[in-house]
């Protein structure tokens, strides 16, 4: 599997691509896709990291697994594309928004928007067999994600981390210099949680405070 990667995010990965580990990941995934139904299509995987330069990095939103249905994972964590019905988390995600901005109206579901102006969209989990969510748990991606996480706490300062579940929240641990950045969490926006602490944690604004505050550009959700 040759990895299609923005050239200044590949400059900063270059030693994992080069690593062992990370040619056993390939393999790993290759045979998935040559016998199973994969999601999202090959093209996509690496989509969180192609659509922004690494220098442009200002959030970091961390998901488990893709979307497992047909034609649902485009490579951004919670994103769809366009055309397919909202799922709930991300139905969650568009109300929690219009609580923090009256004015706030959406489209669709597919958040490459977000992703242009320095979001990364990452599944600590970049691949999912067909209706199987996480199947490839244990395929080696979350060894890759961590690593980038680690680094880009460490080569860049003013990084918002949005970090929603037990399970993202289990990652703040790899966030090095904690006081160089801000670290947002609560419950995950699914319909299991969203009413235990998502809802009206003001995220996105807060958000945009910080960014404004450090003189960043902020997003445009």
């Amino acid at each position: 599997m040759k990895v299609k990667i923005d050239k200044t995010w590949e400059r900063e990965l270059n030693k994992i691509f080069n690593s062992n580990f990370f040619k056993d990941l390939t393999n790993n995934v290759r045979n998935e896709y040559k016998n199973f139904d994969i999601y999202p299509p090959g093209k996509d995987i690496f989509n969180a990291f192609n659509l922004f330069p690494f220098d442009k990095i200002n959030v970091v939103i961390l998901d488990q697994d893709p979307y497992h249905g047909i034609n649902q994972a485009n490579g951004l964590c919670f994103s769809v594309n366009k055309g397919v019905m909202l799922p709930p988390s991300l139905k969650n995600i568009y109300k929690e928004l219009k609580n923090n901005y009256d004015n706030f109206e959406y489209i669709d579901g597919d958040l490459s928007h977000w992703a242009n102006q320095g979001v990364l969209l990452l599944n600590s989990i970049l691949t999912v067999r067909k209706g199987l969510p996480g199947s490839h748990k244990e395929i080696g991606w979350e060894i890759f994600t961590d690593m980038v996480i680690n680094l880009i706490s460490k080569r860049k300062k003013n990084i918002v981390f949005l970090m929603w579940g037990s399970f993202a929240k289990s990652k703040i641990r790899l966030i090095e210099n904690i006081d160089k950045h801000l670290i947002l969490s609560s419950t995950h926006p699914s319909p299991f949680s969203a009413y235990n602490g998502f809802f009206e944690n003001n995220h996105f604004r807060k958000a945009n405070d910080y960014l404004k505050k450090n003189k960043k550009n902020i997003i445009n959700w």
